[in-house]
């Protein structure tokens, strides 16, 4: 059986082939990549916290407040980043109708 965190590691890979093919799209709005590679940056934040987490206070990532909600802070970030680039999109799309 696969751990859940092999499985985190492995899904890494079809998302940055993700990215990789929408960087290239000329349809993507710029805000919304700008968020979809700030998601990339909350996992970066997120795998040492819970490396931090565990080590110093002896519990996941989730059991630890504050350390959680500033890891959190970037997945709320880059979901703002993606809203306001897709509404953008959304927006100049009905002025040129």
């Amino acid at each position: 059986m696969i751990s859940k965190e092999t499985l985190f590691a492995l899904s890494l890979f079809p998302y940055l082939g993700f990215l990789w093919f929408i960087s290239r799209s000329q349809q993507m709005p710029r805000l919304a990549l700008y968020g979809f590679y700030g998601t990339l940056v909350f996992v970066a934040i997120t795998i040492p916290a819970g490396i931090y987490a565990q080590l110093h206070y002896g519990k996941s990532l989730a059991n630890v407040d504050w350390l959680h909600g500033s890891a959190e802070l970037f997945l709320t970030l880059a979901n703002i980043l993606l809203v306001l680039g897709f509404r953008q999109a959304v927006n100049q799309r009905k002025l040129t109708k």
